[in-house]
């Protein structure tokens, strides 16, 4: 069963990835339209590079995630490794096609 999230959870793992970006998107708004302080802007900024940080951990964390999940399932198709099932003229082309594929 899942755990519910408690107040000390937020503070130390940070707001969720869509939090985190609204908030980013109100802290460029306020810089671009409002007519603000240089401490502020610069408390701002501050506090939207520490969200941008955030964000990009989450990303890079969800990436690793696909990419485990598309080697799991990668190694289920292929038992044993082998791609005996693959015509050689194709494995040719594969290994030089430098598409990106998500599957």
């Amino acid at each position: 069963m899942a755990r519910k999230k408690t107040s000390n959870d937020s503070e130390t793992t940070g707001p969720a990835f869509e939090e985190a970006l609204a908030e980013i998107e109100e802290i460029v708004e306020a810089m671009e339209h409002e007519q603000l302080p240089l401490e502020e802007l610069v408390s701002r900024f501050e506090r939207g590079s520490k969200l941008l940080a955030h964000c990009e951990k989450i990303l890079h964390s969800a990436r690793e995630r696909i990419e485990l999940i598309t080697v799991g399932n990668t190694t289920e198709a292929a038992p044993g490794g082998s791609d005996d099932s693959i015509d050689p003229a194709d494995k040719a082309d594969a290994d030089t096609d430098d598409d990106i594929r998500l599957f």
